[in-house]
């Protein structure tokens, strides 16, 4: 019926009748268009011309708005050999009234471009470009051999004639090798690629499925396929299940502008619609084509990580069933329940049983004494054999952590028993026993359920940027080794996330030995061991069970972070790591000060503020003048205010008046009397620990490193090692000896450490760069051609984590044959 209408307003108007239109617009639009597509009285304005054209040949014409010109190609297409055909348009007119529209007919695909093109690079800027290369892709064909034709057609709207010239041409060497090289135009846009067919194994470059159309500009070339921005340095691994054609195309492309890779900003223009000359731009690129490693690689690769952390499960049964004999010969010779001052052994050194007196009278180590006249040159008090073998029994009530109202105000009174001149590890565990290990339990429920509810979200978060590189081919979003990179299923860098194995295994093996030790003691204090009442710096283990945790977490957090390692998950690799430094200062304090270290929830308040300050600074530290000035306030802030706990062993309190005391202290002590400190050895700890802090927090301040997560983590670390370095120095200098096993330990770790921090400092990858600069850091892998230098530093770090926690749970071993009211606290 509608047909019929516009035949017969046609009819009418031909014999010159007025006609009155009776349809809607849209709809005499569409008659009309038919009319003018059939040949009507509107095609008779547009002269149509078709040419038959030949390759290698090069067209000279005009283009006006009263002709089409359309240039007819044939050639012949064989199954198994790949051939491209390049198109090249140069507008030889300048300053074009209207553009120049292409259209190339192929038999699957049609390729349409105008000239001048256009392309916007940041803030919308435009770049014209009056020469353009197209490379025009290869319809699939059944048959061997096959003749198709494909056509360019040539129209404008410009009343003026624009001259053209077109050229098409066979691309030689369209086929992909092992070895490829692609040159990529000066102001010429033109876009090479080619074509790669799949032999026995997989390769890696740049890709897009084989099918036509190729997207080959530059604001369509994310639209399919994997992609990814380079400057000097890229690679890719395509998979052969990913294309089912069996082959696929390599397409480079040279972005306008260079701000995409992180080249500088050049100007921005006053007027958005200006255009901009995009200048000289030219690019030569080698394509290199390597096979994919074979499976055999991946089982060598997973049963070498395996082997590594096995080995040291098999090494500590080894030990402990050496320990398991050795403690047998020993309790043949000497019963557990009686003491070595009971059997009449005369004690090898002073750490074991001081002088005995007959009557039994002595003043107890709880008792509040002058370190003056109680004590010797070296503090060392006296005690009888009734004090010595007298059991600490635990008490049935129910008293909280700082209750002290069980036993006589002049033993509880901490501000008399913490201000001796020389305070021994007896004066600071004199809370119930029971209490302490229930306080100290906290640490490890507290971190298992931080653990929960952290882990489950981020693993959820990083499936989703998992998918998203997968089902967008932007490799731009994850921040990996590309040259190292091999993919298993869904994950794109497996052999990132398999060498965090270690923390895991070496976590669960350290959880196993404390547990070991935990059972061991608690049957000797069911036995009434002496030793394990009286003797040795107290068995504590929640905090062991929280460092074990926190090192198992950080191996799966530290795998989710390589699952799509960037900027806005890198909190995830280190937040744990922030827990252990944490926690084993925490364990360092607490061995010789118990009853006064900090409780749960305090200590994972100030990590949780640690995290926070993370998380800023990833956001908001670049560049930001005024979070820095605030961090380091705080930062110097905490370390004055920590340094005054410690000296003080907590007999201060935070209010109002603090400035206030604070000034007299100096006065009174400093200025008017002119003594020097109290307490020599904490004022020397505590004032290099501050020269540190403050060097840091000026470091910060005038530098305003990229990465403030590493930066945090190292004022961390760096407060770690100089507490470990001190209480070491302390130890040896108390007289107190370090064994065998420990010493070993040590030296061990330590090595493991500097091997560990080499491979960390190689930067294999940052995010604190574009991801077009970050590429050019990647290298090939180093271990079983699986293997790079960042996960040997997986495999350094763990073991030298795992070798430092063994540090501090065997360093006082030397001490559990002495009695704890001389053992000397600092």
């Amino acid at each position: 019926m509608v047909l019929r209408s516009c035949w017969k307003s046609r009819h009418k108007t031909s014999r010159g009748a007025a006609v009155r239109p009776v349809l809607p617009a849209a709809l005499l639009w569409f008659c009309v268009t038919r009319l003018a597509c059939a040949g009507g009285a509107l095609a008779e304005t547009n002269i149509v011309v078709q040419k038959e054209a030949e390759f290698d040949v090069t067209y000279n014409d005009t283009a006006t708005s009263e002709n089409q010109t359309i240039y007819a190609f044939n050639h012949t297409v064989s199954r198994n050999k790949s051939e491209g055909v390049r198109v090249s348009v140069d507008v030889l007119s300048r300053g074009l009234e209207s553009p120049i529209l292409f259209v190339v007919r192929q038999k699957q695909a049609v390729l349409s471009f105008q000239i001048p093109l256009i392309l916007r690079g940041l803030y919308q800027r435009k770049y014209p470009y009056n020469h353009v290369g197209r490379t025009l892709c290869q319809p699939p064909t059944l048959v061997a051999s096959e003749t198709q034709y494909f056509f360019v057609d040539v129209s404008t709207l410009s009343s003026q004639g624009t001259n053209y010239q077109l050229r098409v041409s066979r691309v030689e060497s369209f086929t992909l090798q092992r070895s490829h090289h692609l040159k990529c135009s000066d102001r010429i846009y033109r876009v090479p690629y080619c074509h790669y067919r799949f032999s026995a194994s997989c390769s890696s470059r740049l890709s897009a499925p084989f099918q036509c159309p190729v997207y080959d500009l530059d604001n369509n070339v994310a639209f399919i396929g994997m992609y990814q921005t380079m400057t000097k340095k890229g690679a890719i691994t395509v998979q052969r299940k990913d294309f089912p054609s069996n082959s696929f195309y390599v397409v480079v492309v040279v972005k306008t502008e260079d701000e995409a890779c992180g080249g500088p900003l050049r100007f921005y223009p006053l007027r958005p619609d200006v255009l901009i000359d995009a200048g000289n731009r030219s690019k030569d690129i080698d394509v290199i084509v390597t096979p994919a490693i074979k499976l055999e690689v991946y089982v060598m690769g997973m049963l070498f990580c395996l082997g590594i952390f096995l080995s040291f499960y098999l090494l500590t049964f080894l030990m402990a069933c050496l320990e398991n004999k050795r403690m047998k010969r020993r309790e043949c010779l000497i019963p557990a329940d009686v003491s070595p001052a009971e059997t009449g052994k005369i004690p090898a050194s002073p750490y074991e049983y001081g002088s005995l007196a007959d009557n039994g009278s002595t003043l107890s180590s709880e008792a509040v004494t002058d370190s003056a006249t109680s004590t010797d040159i070296y503090g060392y008090a006296e005690r009888s054999l009734d004090s010595v073998g007298r059991s600490r029994l635990e008490s049935l009530s129910s008293v909280e952590e700082d209750d002290y109202d069980t036993l006589d105000d002049i033993d509880s009174d901490k501000n008399i028993v913490r201000t001796k001149k020389f305070l021994y590890v007896a004066d600071l565990s004199r809370k119930d026993k029971r209490i302490l290990s229930k306080k100290y339990q906290i640490y490890f429920w507290n971190i298992a359920t931080i653990a929960v509810f952290y882990a489950l979200p981020v693993v959820q978060l990083v499936i989703t940027y998992q998918t998203v590189v997968n089902v967008t081919g932007n490799q731009d979003i994850c921040y990996y080794n590309f040259l190292c990179a091999h993919p298993m299923g869904a994950l794109s860098a497996f052999n990132n996330i398999l060498s965090n194995l270690g923390y895991v295994l070496l976590g669960l093996l350290f959880l196993l030995i404390v547990l070991k030790r935990d059972v061991i003691h608690q049957r000797a204090l069911l036995r009434n061991d002496l030793n394990a009442l009286e003797c040795g710096i107290p068995k504590h283990f929640g905090l062991y069970y929280a460092m074990g945790t926190a090192l198992m977490m950080e191996g799966l957090l530290s795998a989710c972070y390589h699952v799509c390692p960037n900027y806005t998950n890198f909190q995830f690799d280190t937040s744990f790591m922030y827990m252990i430094a944490g926690l084993c200062m925490l364990k360092l304090y607490q061995k010789r000060h118990p009853d006064i270290n900090a409780s749960a929830y305090t200590a994972y308040a100030c990590l949780a503020g640690v995290i926070f300050f993370s998380v800023l600074g990833v956001v908001f530290g670049k560049g930001n003048n005024v979070f820095w000035i605030v961090f380091s306030v705080i930062h110097i802030l905490a370390t004055m205010l920590l340094s005054t706990q410690l000296y003080y062993m907590g007999r201060w309190r935070l209010d109002s008046g603090i400035l206030r005391r604070i000034v007299n202290v100096i006065y009174t002590d400093c200025i008017r009397q002119c003594s020097g400190p109290m307490y020599i050895d904490r004022m020397v700890l505590l004032v290099m620990g501050n020269i540190v802090n403050w060097s840091l927090a000026a470091y910060g301040l005038i530098e305003r490193p990229n990465d403030f997560a590493s930066y945090l983590l190292a004022i961390a670390i760096c407060n770690l090692l100089l507490y470990f370095a001190f209480y070491i120095i302390m130890k040896l200098r108390s007289g107190e000896r370090i064994q065998c096993l420990p010493l070993v330990i040590i030296l061990f770790t330590a090595v493991v450490w500097g091997l560990a921090l080499y491979f960390f400092f190689q930067g294999l990858s940052t995010w604190q760069k574009t991801p077009a600069e970050s590429r050019e850091h990647n290298r090939d892998c180093i271990l079983l051609q699986f293997f790079d230098d960042h996960d040997i530093w997986h495999f350094l770090s763990s073991i030298a984590m795992f070798g430092s926690f063994l540090v501090l749970l065997t360093m006082d071993d030397d001490l559990d044959t002495v009695q704890r009211d001389k053992i000397f606290a600092f």
